[in-house]
């Protein structure tokens, strides 16, 4: 076959599959008019997923089962109205993949409701029902995209700049961006707790929708949060996930981001994004006025005076992790050498020729314990629970693997985030079967020398530990291989005895000798920011943060919350992309009278 006919072949078969999505599309768009639950359910396969970002439900809201799907569309298509069903035009044109071992047609689409422009993806399968024919739906997620209205003010809206750029004798642009930030005279309407990348995502988002913002940050500079980490420490998920909105790294960055790098950025990014921001500020407390509908905030500044703000919306994009965890450890007190959280080391230089001891099996542990082990550091980690352990190249790599497939970075991460909490789990649980392959012979040499290795609850590794825990798995560096060569020693917990003057007594008498402990020991989970600066009555009404919540969705992250006018955003760079526009939209919608705080509404 010449390369004529192959094309030939391969512009019929888009042909094909653009003429059967649209015609789904078209059935789907009829059912919904129509208004009967058969109708529509009969296009979805009986264990279809359905997940629904703001479009229909305003919410997170996930669903299974063709019924299910039926009934929650139908339920709220009378005050959503959505139509004009079709392709997505400039988008990831309908094509055929295999997804989660399953062929289907996989195909990007738009639609619209009263309220706002909408893009959805949908999968397609064959019709496996006695009788039936055609193509069925076995995911289809509908999420807002802008409001009507209110778009964002990019591309062809973009400010023209001639109020201050040809202002002469008056203020030019970085007068109106001092002043701006000095809220002098005004609050902002939303305050946002912590400047890293969720909370830069979040307030370029809302920048570009005109919510005014101001993000505070208790270091120093932007960054901070990263440049202040241990020396040696680089992201460990590559590159091509790991953008900010508007904004995409250099292509000459290297795959895996130095942590001073992406500091840099994030600094750079609040300039260029005209994110208002204060540094060397720190969030001491919030109260809720009910009366006015505002937050009482109180800023304690870098000259150690309080400032007090209120705005409508408090977002808290502090982390998955904001306290450390320092676990009740035996006679610890007693050691006479230097103790640190994971949080304040450095870098290994200092303990070069000396002793030390790791506490902890995570990731930052043992790149601690890699660092202290390249400066010549006698180093032994200390195993105190069953650990996921996880090559970074190649097995980490599968969880992303999307995003090398070729399509923009925006169909990506609108592919992602259509997965529903059951295909997650089922998604994580066919990566774990190839990752243990790939790693088959670094966890039997973690095996073989007493590692206590698995591979997460229900067998879905390391991701789903990230969301249920935020912590308990170990991405490698290289640390694993010194520990099966014995050059990092291995010891469990259940060995030692106590800590004393010299190290960890061991429970057959011996002294495993340190100068220095560092605690690889995690972080409280980010409700306890909330009991500190909200007080136990506020955190006992949001409930949970992080983790999973009833539908299996991240509990009170990126949605409304059962609390007016706070919010959550942390995680992953991407994860940050992703929903800080999601939270962005949530607020203008509030904003703008379209929706009312009450999640439940």
């Amino acid at each position: 076959m010449n390369e004529i006919d192959k094309t030939l072949i391969e512009v019929r078969e888009a042909v094909e599959i653009r003429d059967q999505t649209s015609a789904w599309l078209r059935a789907f768009e009829s059912a919904l008019a129509g208004g009967e639950e058969a109708g529509l359910a009969v296009l979805f396969t009986p264990d279809g997923n359905w997940r629904d970002t703001l479009a229909f439900t305003w919410h997170l809201t996930p669903e299974v089962g063709a019924g299910a799907i039926a009934e929650g569309l139908l339920a709220r298509q009378p005050a959503v109205d959505a139509r004009r069903f079709a392709i997505a035009a400039g988008r990831t044109a309908p094509r055929r993949v295999k997804r989660m071992g399953q062929e289907c047609i996989e195909a990007i689409y738009a639609f619209e409701t009263n309220v706002g422009r909408c893009a959805g993806l949908l999968r397609l399968v064959p019709a496996t029902d006695e009788g039936a024919a055609g193509l069925k739906a076995t995911v289809i997620s509908t999420s807002l995209e802008e409001l009507k209205g209110f778009e964002e003010r990019i591309g062809d809206r973009r400010p023209s700049g001639a109020a201050y750029s040809r202002n002469f004798g008056g203020d030019n642009w970085a007068d109106v961006r001092r002043k701006a930030q000095t809220y002098d005279g005004r609050d902002p309407t939303v305050l946002i707790i912590g400047g890293a990348q969720a909370g830069l995502a979040i307030a370029a988002r809302l920048n570009q929708l005109g919510v005014d913002n101001l993000v505070v940050e208790k270091w120093p500079r932007i960054g901070d949060s990263w440049r202040k980490r241990y020396h040696s420490l680089a992201l460990h998920n590559s590159i091509n996930v790991n953008h900010l909105p508007y904004l995409p790294f250099s292509p000459t960055w290297p795959t895996y981001i130095p942590k001073d790098m992406l500091a840099l950025w994030f600094e750079f990014y609040a300039q260029v994004m005209e994110v208002n921001h204060w540094t060397s500020t720190e969030f001491t407390r919030g109260e809720w006025d009910e009366g006015a509908k505002r937050w009482v905030a109180t800023l304690r500044m870098e000259d150690g005076s309080d400032r007090i703000l209120r705005p409508r919306h408090l977002v808290l994009a502090n982390g998955v992790s904001s306290y450390q965890l320092l676990p009740e450890i035996p006679r610890l007190d007693t050691f006479k050498g230097e103790v640190i959280h994971s949080e304040g080391f450095d870098r290994g230089a200092p303990y070069a020729g000396r002793n030390a001891i790791v506490i902890g099996t995570g990731s930052s542990a043992n790149d601690i314990a890699l660092d202290l082990h390249s400066f010549g550091c006698r180093t032994t980690i200390v195993q105190r629970g069953s650990t996921t352990v996880v090559s970074i190249d190649p097995s980490a790599k599968l969880n992303y693997a999307l995003y090398d497939e070729g399509p923009p970075i925006d169909d990506c991460d609108l592919i992602a985030s259509a997965a529903t909490p059951p295909m997650i789990l089922e998604a994580y649980k066919i990566a774990v079967r190839r990752m243990v392959e790939l790693d088959h012979d670094m966890i039997e040499g973690l095996k073989g020398i007493g590692f206590k290795f698995d591979i997460g609850e229900d067998e879905t590794g390391h991701q789903m530990k990230y969301r249920r825990r935020g912590g308990g798995y170990n991405l490698d560096a290289g640390s694993s291989e010194l520990m099966i060569k014995g050059e990092i020693a291995l010891l469990q917990n259940e060995n030692i005895e106590r800590y004393c003057a010299d190290g960890a007594l061991l429970k057959d008498g011996t002294i495993v000798p340190a100068d220095l402990i560092v605690l690889g020991t995690g972080y409280y989970p980010q409700g306890e920011l909330v009991r500190r600066a909200l007080g136990q009555e506020m955190a006992a009404r949001i409930g949970p943060v992080w983790g999973e919540d009833a539908d299996g969705e991240l509990a009170n992250m990126f949605k409304r919350t059962p609390q007016a006018g706070v919010w959550f955003i942390a995680g992953s760079v991407t994860q940050a992309r992703i929903y800080s526009k999601v939270m962005a939209l949530q607020i203008k919608a509030m904003e703008e009278g379209l929706v009312d705080a009450d999640p439940f509404a």
